[in-house]
């Protein structure tokens, strides 16, 4: 009972990999094999993608090696530059254009532009395709039940598996190469598109359903005139996510032949390179807010009504159009004259020299604290806690799991958690599985109480909130990779480490939900506790706290899938996880192992989902809020 026996487990990984070696060499459709299947669409996929870097970073031309024809050169950092301010100032104003020339030049001026723009390319092509990809399958669940019921549970499993885990099958069924890397992302960046299209297109109000119905409209003319068109500004509300997670991607997508900034920050981390490193991942980071705020002026845009002042309409396509055709006629001096294309040598900047200087002083000034900092957590926290966790007998982990979705949500929601508990016991994983949720569950815990208690500090102070939501943008915007170098540098490899990594990733839904739920406290509430004589913390503790529990609940639950996607990265620094199992299974190209250990680290996300929103629910109908 403390241990799964031996005898039980169930041979899945082996399985796995001896299926998908049958898949790719002898699976036959008659006329052709599923390899060529495969590296087929591959090579249509490949198209577009080799269409944007042309353009963006390698340059047009016809051929390959050295018979390879230049015909133009990529478009100059200069043309990019001004095409970008162009189309900020027409998307979003003046704001957003000074946004944009600042972002664009920053990538120039630190000489991260070539990376930059490889990375741009992948993540433009890989959203288009994820967020059309989305669009179809939630057109698709919206009009057929069975789809979406067939959908829900493959969408729980991209959310919350590993990245690296279907890194492998890509790179087996598709090759190495960027165009596996842009297929992983898509997979992974694609869900939040079916979930957002199957809410926007249901909230369309039924009076446009049946002005459509009235003025004959088809099927697909009610789809895509009347349907999408409504829906759209939350539509983009997808499109954004999808760019999101793509940005996200691009440094685990570089260990595969991604390329870009991804690839930077990744050599960088092998290097212990801080400087070039956080360089980098402030590019990825710089990329990732234009992005965002472009397509967010995009979403505000399309829910604005058009301008009713013609000139001042028709005096933006000009400038547009004007603005479009300096980049052009610039794109092709630099075709005639390659020399002025790069942005010049002599006055780039690089602050990568100051960050290691910074942390070698820190290292050499403040070892010993450092050290007594890590030796204290390691000895007063992250032991005892891992004791405890692997000394739990896995029959009352599993009984456990089974009584709390039992009281939770009924006998559905506790046969889900049993059944996924006893796959990861039955595929010999338990133990590892234990370090996960010891790493993780603690990590949640010190991210939950930072969180709660920033988020009801700021809740209800505007100044602070904004400097506090500025911190969490930022954090969330950073690639998790970039949180490991400077950690790295500071406490070296292990658990203590990663434990530091994972709080800071996480902890931005902890702040963000509790300030929303304390913030939303009704004021007759407020203003009735006064009257009664309350004090301020009578009511933060007896009021405001209470009534933000369903809200605070729902934070910690992203906390959870946050740390469960970062604890695999921090295989990189030493755990012995399911992520290092992840991870090594990447490394071996063992596809079975790194499938199982995948599904066993989604499987750990999915029960913290369903306990956690279920006790969500049960209390909003306990405190009578309703749905």
């Amino acid at each position: 009972m403390t241990r799964y026996p031996a005898a039980w487990q169930v041979p899945v990984a082996a399985e796995i990999s001896a299926f998908m070696r049958w898949l790719m060499e002898s699976a036959t459709f008659g006329v052709f094999t599923v390899r060529e299947l495969t590296r087929g669409i591959a090579w249509v996929l490949d198209l577009p993608l080799a269409a944007a870097k042309a353009v963006l970073a390698g340059g047009i031309g016809w051929g390959r090696g050295a018979e390879t024809v230049s015909l133009a050169p990529a478009i100059p950092w200069f043309s990019a530059l001004i095409a970008g301010v162009a189309a900020g100032y027409w998307a979003g104003g003046a704001r957003l254009a000074l946004l944009m020339g600042a972002g664009l030049g920053y990538l120039a001026v630190f000489g991260q532009w070539p990376s930059a723009m490889v990375t741009l390319a992948s993540v433009l092509v890989s959203s288009a395709l994820g967020a059309a990809g989305g669009l179809l399958i939630g057109l698709a669940c919206v009009r057929w039940r069975w789809v979406e019921r067939a959908v829900s549970p493959l969408l729980d499993l991209a959310q919350t598996m590993p990245v690296f885990a279907y890194l492998l099958p890509m790179l087996i069924l598709f090759g190495f190469g960027p165009v596996s890397a842009m297929i992983a992302t898509i997979v992974y960046a694609m869900p939040p598109m079916i979930r957002v299209t199957t809410l926007a297109i249901r909230a369309v109000p039924p009076e446009i359903r049946e002005l459509g119905a009235m003025t004959g409209c088809t099927r697909a003319q009610l789809t895509w005139k009347m349907l999408v068109p409504s829906a759209l500004p939350a539509l983009m509300v997808g499109v954004n996510q999808v760019i999101m997670l793509s940005l996200n991607v691009v440094i685990i997508a570089s260990m595969i032949g991604a390329g870009g900034l991804g690839f930077d920050v990744l050599a960088a981390l092998r290097r212990l390179d801080i400087g070039a490193g956080l360089e980098a991942g402030l590019a990825i980071t710089v990329l990732a807010i234009l992005l965002d705020r472009f397509a967010q002026a995009l979403a505000t845009k399309s829910a604005r009504a058009p301008e009713r002042d013609p000139e001042r309409a028709a005096r933006k396509r000009r400038l547009l159009t004007g603005a479009f055709w300096v980049a052009a006629l610039l794109w092709l001096a630099a075709a005639l004259k390659p020399d002025i294309a790069g942005y010049p040598e002599a006055l780039r900047l690089s602050t990568a020299p100051y960050w290691n200087d910074l942390v070698r002083w820190i290292n050499v000034t403040f070892f010993s604290t450092l050290e007594a900092i890590r030796a204290w957590a390691f000895l007063n926290l992250l032991a005892p806690v891992k004791r405890f966790a692997l000394a739990l007998p896995w029959v009352w982990v599993v009984a456990l799991v089974g009584i709390a979705g039992y009281r939770l949500g009924g006998f559905r929601l506790a046969a889900l958690t049993v059944a996924l508990s006893l796959f990861i016991a039955a595929v010999g994983l338990w133990q590892v599985a234990m370090l996960t949720v010891y790493l993780c569950g603690l990590a949640v815990v010190v991210a939950a109480l930072i969180g709660v208690a920033v988020g009801v500090a700021s809740a209800t102070r505007p100044r602070l909130w904004r400097a506090v939501e500025t911190v969490i943008d930022l954090l969330q915007t950073l690639p998790s990779f970039v949180y490991l170098i400077p950690i790295v540098m500071l406490f070296r490899v292990g658990d203590f480490t990663a434990l530091i990594a994972i709080v800071l990733y996480a902890v931005a839904p902890a702040i963000r939900y509790t300030a929303h739920g304390v913030a939303r406290t009704p004021p007759a509430l407020v203003d009735a506790s006064v009257m009664n004589g309350c004090t301020r913390r009578q009511i933060l503790t007896r009021v405001r706290l209470p009534l933000a529990l369903p809200e605070i609940l729902l934070g910690i639950n992203q906390t959870v899938m946050l740390a469960l996607s970062m604890l695999v990265i921090t295989a990189l620094v030493g755990t012995r996880d399911l992520g290092q199992e992840t991870y090594s299974a990447l490394a071996k190209a063992d596809i079975g192992k790194g499938l199982v250990a995948g599904l066993c680290v989604a499987f750990i996300g999915i029960i913290a989902d369903r306990l956690i929103s279920a006790a969500a629910e049960r209390t909003k109908r306990r405190m009578g809020l309703g749905r």
